[in-house]
């Protein structure tokens, strides 16, 4: 279906808006702008929904809530928001009605006539988008080009948003989750990134095999025509092999030089080079020169690149832009972010860890065993024995904390590496008194690490929350 057929749909028919969410709320003032009949429904009450829906039903927006909120579920047009499941039985049954089901993702990607670059991924979504942000609008600059380059999607911003101020000399870095690429099933960005894959949202999607199957959604479909991704993360780097015979493949790799790939991005003492049709460039020279700390961020800078020169601009266009742009950005809240120094001490919020593998990038940062972490959160039903391997070779102390909390201390119960290990595990269920214990463990020279493994759902609204909150008590220390 084409912006023109579906928008002709919305304005004569009937249109459903599925959850009343950040992306939503903004999603559905726009669909109101255009004339549309609306519907919204969402399992909160009303009472408890943000306070734009009180003024969308005085313009004749229409609202059923509450348990039921899917009973009798009709219309020509349905906006799914991603944390509902696209199969959900009332769903289906609409579908098979005739109903279009969509997405304020689907509809930007669509209706934009901006140039899109997707990025995806376990971990280090939303820096790759960052970064890759930064890298465009430099590469912009130095060429004297024109448009701009901004960042939307799953990074907090709803695309929406940025619908109208966008033209077709822009850039979107969009950050897309799996929830999202679950239905993206005709359309994907030109250029595709996948920083790598890991188990992750098993509580969610039924496997890893349809939580891998989203996050190919981001280049699966027209117009994508380019895909970034890890050689070094075994799950992607089968991904790429297969998606070679469809498109070009960039990899990256910290680990050495790729094999394969009509581009290859990699670290060599220190440096980040490149090749591509048997000619060989540095990218960047000494990348100990990377603000923001990590191996994984050296990947997440490489994938950036990856996606610059994917774009369209020269191998020396991206390199400048990379020596103007990795000294200066200082990171993205809630990723390893510096908080404070107290008597010797410093603290760091990695609130956006939400899974072991995140927890093992954060713990990479640091070569010494120096560190006192603080985990647990809500269970995303990932299996916790990796966790237990990297919090006993790389941590001194870990003070385990909110629903997760005894599973992860019987992980590291059962883990050989961890009784063999001066690891020393503390149980604190309460999130304030976890963040005092640790801070009471520490001395001088060592660090504390807000850095869950897990969601935040079981305490707090999102990861933003907790990080803040854990900031708050790390001040008043």
């Amino acid at each position: 279906m084409t912006e023109t057929e579906l928008i002709r749909l919305i304005r004569r028919g009937q249109t459903t808006v599925l959850g009343f969410g950040i992306s939503n709320v903004p999603l559905t003032e726009y669909l109101l702008s255009l004339g549309a009949a609306l519907t919204v429904r969402d399992r909160k009450n009303f009472k408890d929904l943000p306070p734009q829906a009180a003024a969308l039903r005085e313009k004749g927006v229409r609202f059923i809530t509450g348990e039921g909120y899917l009973d009798g579920l009709s219309g020509d047009v349905i906006f799914r928001s991603p944390g509902i499941r696209p199969d959900l039985p009332g769903i289906a049954a609409a579908v098979a009605d005739g109903a279009v089901l969509t997405s304020e993702a689907e509809f930007f990607f669509l209706s934009s006539p901006c140039r899109k670059v997707g990025i995806t991924g376990s971990d280090g979504k939303t820096t790759t988008t960052t970064v890759t942000s930064l890298l465009l609008s430099e590469a912009i600059r130095l060429t004297g080009k024109k448009g701009k380059a901004e960042v939307g999607g799953n990074i907090g911003i709803p695309l929406i948003r940025q619908l109208p101020l966008l033209t077709e000399e822009d850039f979107i870095c969009a950050e897309l989750s799996s929830f999202q690429l679950m239905s993206f099933t005709a359309f994907s960005p030109e250029v595709a990134v996948l920083t790598n894959l890991s188990p992750n949202h098993l509580n969610w999607h039924t496997g890893m095999e349809e939580y891998a199957a989203a996050k190919e959604n981001i280049f699966r479909h027209p117009p994508c025509r380019a895909l970034v991704t890890n050689a070094a993360n075994e799950t992607t780097a089968a991904i790429a092999a297969r998606a070679e015979k469809d498109l070009p493949v960039t990899l990256f790799s910290s680990a050495g030089k790729p094999a394969g790939g009509a581009r290859r991005i990699w670290l060599e003492g220190g440096d980040i080079l490149t090749e591509a049709e048997g000619k060989t460039a540095v990218l960047f020279s000494g990348v100990s020169r990377i603000r923001v700390p990590g191996v994984h961020n050296i990947e997440n800078y490489m994938a950036a690149a990856g996606a610059v020169l994917a774009s369209g601009f020269s191998g020396e266009t991206a390199a400048a832009a990379l020596g103007a742009v990795a000294p200066s950005f200082g990171g993205v809240e809630h990723r390893m972010e510096f908080v404070r120094r107290l008597r010797g001490v410093d603290f760091f919020n990695s609130s956006i860890d939400s899974s072991p593998t995140r927890t093992a990038a954060a713990l990479s940062s640091f070569p010494d065993k120096k560190s006192v972490l603080i985990c647990g959160g809500s269970d995303k039903h990932i299996p916790f024995d990796s966790l237990a391997r990297t919090l006993a070779a790389r941590a001194k102390a870990v003070v385990l904390t909110g629903e997760t909390g005894e599973k992860i201390a019987a992980a590291i119960e059962a883990s050989p590496e961890a009784k063999a290990s001066s690891l020393r595990v503390f149980r604190e269920p309460d999130f304030a008194r976890a963040v005092q214990k640790a801070a009471s463990l520490a001395e001088e020279g060592d660090r504390v690490i807000l850095s869950p493994a897990c969601a935040s759902f079981d305490a707090f609204c999102n990861f933003e929350e907790r990080g803040r909150r854990f900031k708050e008590l790390v001040l008043a220390l």
